[in-house]
């Protein structure tokens, strides 16, 4: 399908005949009106309209040229093919562990937040093999904006300071690059990674979460200080809460950490390994670990399982500030 009226001004004639071309398709393909994403450049498919609302969308605000594969609307996705890069051993980077372990499809239920949305997936796969310039070995283009992203969030920067430092790295490197041109554009390919959160309102002083048994409650049950900030006059501002606190879920984590092949490899290598005996390589070989063998065996006997550590930094476990050495507890 021709698309090149996605770069045509709004006021020709090419992009009206182009909106209508992409409306009837996008209808065909979906057997709906009325619930289809829209791809105008502040929706970007993030929210979903009728076809009148979306032809209004795309007069007003123009649509996004970045979207060059209707995945959304019904078109077959492309991958981009950089499979050579990423294949060890007949296996690529992201294969599913499914190919190395027995893998029941219910086992996990849908994978990470992206079961809603297998497209979304499919684009976040793509951009890890993309390199991020032609003839690149060393970084992707997920890979890359990661890094840039890190460092924006280390050292502060604002938002038109990351644009322009990604203007820059576009610049710097060789032509092809698939660097993003903004930071709107950064944070739409880092937003389809799913990476959820929960907002939570909290005590003040630290005392409970509501949530459960207290989800209702507008005072702590502990030090009876309200849930709800304070203004200047001293006047509570109902419904604005004092202490928020951002919960990331372990799970879907979990979840994507088995979706590489590499990942997953390495989280079940203590399964798969050779044991020497009377002597410790792994935790595996330790008391406590068989310990939880024994006493949970179905636990035990699955290779995907999963031990967490709870581990403390930044204080001293002991109690002794003129200790010369550094001592973190692990439990």
């Amino acid at each position: 399908m021709d698309k090149s009226w996605m770069h045509s001004d709004r006021r020709s004639k090419a992009y009206e005949f182009g909106v209508e071309a992409f409306l009837n398709f996008a209808v065909e393909n979906l057997l709906t009106t009325t619930h289809i994403r829209c791809p105008c450049v502040k929706c970007v498919n993030l929210k979903v309209f009728g076809v009148g609302i979306i032809r209004d969308h795309l007069y007003f605000n123009g649509i996004d040229q970045s979207y060059k594969n209707w995945t959304f609307h019904g078109e077959p996705w492309e991958a981009t093919t950089n499979a050579s890069r990423n294949v060890e051993d007949g296996h690529s980077r992201y294969s599913f562990v499914s190919e190395e372990i027995d893998m029941d499809d219910n086992d996990f239920g849908d994978f990470g937040d992206f079961g809603s949305d297998p497209y979304e997936f499919a684009n976040v796969i793509g951009d890890g093999d993309q390199p991020v310039y032609p003839g690149c070995r060393k970084y992707t283009k997920l890979s890359a904006l990661v890094k840039l992203y890190n460092l924006k969030a280390k050292h502060g920067m604002s938002d038109v300071c990351f644009t322009e430092l990604l203007i820059l790295q576009g610049d710097l490197l060789p032509e092809g690059n698939t660097i993003p041109t903004s930071m709107y554009e950064a944070k739409k390919t880092l937003c389809a990674l799913g990476l959820s959160y929960e907002k939570m309102h909290a005590c003040p002083n630290d005392c409970i979460l509501y949530r459960k048994e207290y989800e209702d409650s507008t005072n702590c049950p502990t030090c009876g200080i309200s849930r709800w900030k304070q203004g200047k006059d001293s006047i509570l501002k109902e419904g604005v809460p004092a202490k928020v606190v951002w919960y990331f879920p372990p799970i879907p984590r979990f979840k994507r950490m088995f979706q590489s092949h590499e990942t997953a490899k390495s989280l079940t290598w203590h399964a798969a390994r050779k044991s020497i005996d009377g002597q410790m390589s792994h935790p595996a070989d330790s008391p406590s670990w068989k310990l939880l063998d024994d006493k949970w065996p179905e636990f035990g006997n699955e290779p995907r399982n999963l031990r967490l550590a709870l581990s403390s930094d930044g204080f001293n476990p002991h109690s002794s500030l003129s200790s010369r050495y550094s001592c973190c507890r692990l439990s």
